[in-house]
């Protein structure tokens, strides 16, 4: 058995930092990284791309609302196409700095609540999933397990592979649960470890509002810009391989 270990970097902007990024980017095999919507610019995406380069981690563009108070966790009304239109623009800007660094961009993974969004909402699922095939029809889409970015990705014929998350709290309907409510996030370790060796062995999520569920994993993540995301990362890469289970990116970069 092999998976993968993902965690959003990039998070800062101009002299602001968020996380660790060069002790994540040690750990992790894919790093989604923040393209100037909800954080970033094309300093700190140039430096968490080259640290990424150094550790032989797979890239991926994460955009997000341009809402950097908000940290891209809220929803800003906007219709599909122009949020197509968002993300292109987003995308485009890590693959241009990208390109100076000499590392490909291999995926797409939406942030905060544009992801959250895109997994409930099929009409933003699809215009994200057409952005994404129109700027490089190579790109994978990492979507939310079992949610409508999976679908729309799958019915555009893109490549697509699911996430589940290590910090994050389900809901029985497959979303996670609002990170205003009780049991949205996880923060010890060994308890976070311990969900995730029980999913890989059984398939089925515990939810808070009812009966676990089955989704499929191609991809953990762990938030960079949590409390403690380092030990969390470092626990569970190490309970994987006390497993046998392989931690390998997704797609080769």
């Amino acid at each position: 058995m092999q998976i993968d270990l993902n965690a959003d970097l990039g998070e800062g902007f101009g002299p602001w930092t968020m996380g660790d990024d060069a002790q994540m980017l040690s750990l992790v095999t894919s790093a989604s990284i923040a393209c100037g919507g909800h954080a970033g610019d094309p300093e700190t995406m140039y430096r968490t791309l080259m640290q990424a380069k150094k550790n032989g981690v797979n890239v991926g563009a994460h955009p997000g609302y341009a809402d950097r108070e908000g940290f891209g966790r809220r929803v800003i009304p906007m219709p599909p196409d122009e949020i197509g239109r968002m993300c292109a623009a987003q995308i485009g800007a890590l693959m241009g700095v990208a390109a100076l660094v000499g590392v490909p961009v291999t995926y797409v993974k939406p942030h905060g609540a544009l992801g959250n969004l895109a997994a409930r909402d099929r009409a933003t699922a699809d215009a994200i999933v057409a952005a994404v095939r129109r700027v490089d029809p190579k790109l994978a889409i990492l979507a939310i397990s079992g949610t409508e970015s999976e679908a729309a990705a799958r019915a555009a014929g893109a490549s697509v592979f699911s996430e589940i998350f290590a910090d994050r709290g389900y809901l029985a309907s497959g979303q996670l649960v609002p990170r205003n409510h009780d049991g949205a996030m996880i923060h010890d370790a060994d308890e976070a470890a311990a969900r995730l060796m029980s999913f890989l062995q059984t398939g089925l999520m515990p939810v808070v509002d009812g009966d676990p569920i089955k989704l499929a994993a191609h991809s953990i993540c762990v938030h960079g810009d949590s409390p403690g995301a380092v030990d969390m990362t470092r626990a569970i890469s190490n309970y994987l391989t006390a497993q046998a289970v392989a931690v390998r990116p997704f797609v080769a970069p």
